[in-house]
């Protein structure tokens, strides 16, 4: 097998979130719950579908630039949809200026979206 860097280097930018609806992006997932000592993921599920189906939630999800955030949130809005949640998802960072954010230009994005 041939080591395509190019390609590699590609993959494991960590500015690019993997969207693992798609079959190029899946291939490079790891699935790093155990390092992280539960699934994060199926937890913020349960909370969701389970606990509190017809309310809204408020979940906090944090962590170190590139370590995943958005690739594991992409995957919660998947097994959502597939449960008949209707989700919205954006990035923050494409819609305003990160350099000057208020609480308010938050809920106006939101609201936006």
């Amino acid at each position: 097998m041939t080591l395509n860097l190019a390609k590699f280097y590609r993959a494991s930018n960590p500015s690019k979130t993997l969207n693992l609806s798609q079959s190029e992006d899946r291939q490079y997932y790891i699935d790093f719950s155990s390092v992280r000592g539960n699934n994060i993921i199926k937890e913020l599920g349960r909370t969701i579908s389970r606990l509190s189906p017809d309310e809204p939630t408020c979940q906090l999800f944090t962590g170190h630039i590139g370590c995943g955030k958005s690739t594991e949130l992409l995957r919660l809005k998947t097994e959502l949809e597939q449960q008949g949640f209707y989700m919205v998802y954006f990035e923050f960072s494409q819609d305003l200026d990160m350099a000057d954010v208020d609480i308010s230009d938050i809920l106006l994005a939101i609201a936006h979206q």
